[in-house]
């Protein structure tokens, strides 16, 4: 995190972190975020390759498509 807050929920618990804070979410942790807090947040994320695309294509297509990009990214959206 470099500045505000983030809110992570995993599988069966939440985390609210903080600037200069790092959150690790193995591989195939059901997982979301958003900010925390009523400032702006800002981050890095270091995702592999298949998870970067994925953004990538959910940025640059119409929300209806959504459910087929995530299924040709082996991704669910859970919410």
């Amino acid at each position: 995190m470099i500045a505000g807050a983030l809110r992570f929920r995993f599988e069966d618990s939440v985390v609210i972190v903080e600037a200069g804070s790092t959150v690790l979410v193995p591989a195939g942790i059901a997982h979301t975020f958003g900010n925390a807090g009523p400032e702006p947040s800002r981050f890095i994320i270091i995702a592999p390759t298949r998870i970067d695309e994925l953004i990538g294509q959910l940025h640059a297509s119409d929300v209806a498509d959504h459910p087929e990009i995530y299924r040709r990214h082996a991704s669910e959206l859970l919410e």
